[in-house]
């Protein structure tokens, strides 16, 4: 069973991942790995900034005009046989499904990856009703076994070493004691998922674009799973969130030349499966879900999120993401896109997020579709102060750092005092629990002058002869 992780702040769950030292060290490395990954597939196409800045004006065009092609979406699939139903909650999409589920008599369902359905907590919502549930994608199924949440929106388990996994699949599975070679365990899976395959009586995918234009979808795969699971059964079930829309057929060629590049450096996603209207005798449910994307996208200053394709790829950047793992965010989409969502459902909850952040840029820098992520944040930081729901101490000291900035002469006073007097302070008032800052790091070493005298002194040692200076204009 999938659970979602109790709410935590970001920086309590943070220390729990980062005291595996080991463990946040190689995931960090894992993680830039495929960043770089993404750099190299970026860079072999000379237009890839048209890409993303063609894609970017698709997506702010889209969402402009959000409502109209949602409806022209509707008829257009309809008119193609499928049923579309439309959910403002996560208890309606689930209601909705579990609806479905019960008017087929149906026990046992087979699911590909999906993190709107993660967002709604659909697997223990059937599971409380009588529904087995399997997730199919193979990460998705690791974590699934683990009853754990997804730690990224592309690679669910990639907090989970193969030496967890094979322990794992020794003891649900029966595998060799010990055994970590990773075709043998992907194969050990492959037998046991095949099963669950055969036995479905209803497939259930997300969806990774919907066509306005022509009433169809696209999933996108690297298993092909979504293909196997809903091949067998008559009954697909599709869930997807409103910001999935694009108006025409012709613009999904930037989504896809970039979804896989972004997320793992890969050319295309393996499978870019299409799908329009129900298989002949089937049934085909399409479920649009609002979820607070309405009240986003009244948003000026945070409608660009919804632009997000969820390729990952500002997690696999983000310095914070990458050292204190995904659990640490508490929330089905973490890193610095789930970090401007998830404030946006529930402030007061998720207010330690958008300072889960070093604002360095990088992630607007990955981004395919361009989304402004750190000014985002940065945005939001001023939001929650403005709704009085960041921490005393942390208010006290931005106010005192605020004083000090904005008196120059307080600055070069405090800052003389400062190296000369903090050398010879012992260890236990400098480093102690009202400093959090140094319970991990140490202070450098104090400079024997500060950055504006060294200025001042250089300048003065080279100044240049007035006979060398460029004649004015």
């Amino acid at each position: 069973m999938t659970s979602a992780t109790a709410h935590r702040d970001h920086p309590e769950t943070a220390a729990e991942f980062v005291a595996n030292d080991a463990r946040a060290h190689w995931h960090d490395q894992s993680l830039w790995f495929v960043r770089a990954r993404r750099d190299k597939a970026s860079q072999t196409l000379p237009e890839w900034e048209e890409l993303r800045e063609r894609a970017s004006k698709v997506k702010l065009h889209t969402m402009s005009r959000m409502a109209d092609y949602l409806e022209q979406f509707e008829r257009n699939a309809i008119a193609l046989g499928a049923q579309v139903h439309w959910a403002r909650t996560p208890a309606e999409h689930n209601e909705i499904v579990l609806g479905i589920i019960q008017k087929h008599n149906a026990t046992r369902v087979v699911k590909s990856k999906s993190m709107l359905t993660e967002e709604c907590h659909l697997n223990p919502f059937l599971e409380r009703n009588g529904v087995v549930v399997t997730d199919t994608d193979l990460g998705e199924w690791i974590v699934q076994l683990r009853n754990e949440p997804p730690s990224h929106i592309v690679m669910p388990a990639i907090h989970i070493k193969k030496e967890e996994i094979g322990e794992l699949f020794h003891d649900l599975l029966g595998t060799e004691k010990g055994a970590t070679d990773p075709p043998y365990l992907v194969n050990a899976a492959r037998q046991k998922l095949r099963e669950q395959f055969l036995n479905a009586e209803i497939g259930l995918t997300g969806v990774n674009f919907a066509i306005a234009e022509t009433g169809g979808f696209v999933v996108c795969t690297n298993e092909g799973n979504a293909d196997l699971g809903v091949s067998l059964p008559k009954v697909h079930i599709a869930c997807m969130g409103i910001e999935k829309i694009i108006p025409k057929a012709a613009d999904l060629g930037y989504f896809l030349r970039l979804l896989g590049r972004s997320a793992t450096g890969q050319p295309i996603t393996t499978y870019s499966s299409h799908f329009h209207g129900p298989r002949p005798g089937g049934e085909l449910h399409i479920i649009l879900v609002d979820n607070g994307r309405s009240n986003i996208l009244a948003s000026p200053e945070f409608r660009r999120s919804l632009n997000c394709i969820r390729c990952g790829a500002c997690m696999n950047t983000c310095p914070v993401y990458r050292r204190s793992g995904g659990h640490s965010y508490s929330t089905t989409v973490p890193g610095p896109i789930g970090s401007i969502l998830a404030p946006t459902r529930d402030a007061q909850e998720h207010a330690s997020l958008p300072f889960a952040c070093s604002l360095c840029g990088s992630c607007t820098d990955v981004c395919p579709v361009k989304i402004d992520l750190h000014n985002q944040l940065l945005t939001w930081r001023r939001e929650l102060a403005l709704k009085f729901l960041v921490p005393f101490d942390k208010r006290l000291g931005m106010s005192l750092a605020a004083a000090v900035f904005a008196r120059p002469w307080l600055y070069r006073v405090g800052g003389a005092i400062a190296r000369r007097v903090f050398p010879w302070l012992p260890r236990m008032l400098v480093y102690n629990r009202w400093n959090p800052w140094g319970r991990q790091r140490e202070l450098p070493e104090m400079p024997a002058q500060s950055f504006r005298a060294l200025y001042a002194r250089r300048k003065r040692n080279h100044k240049v002869p007035s006979d060398q200076k460029p004649a004015s204009r």
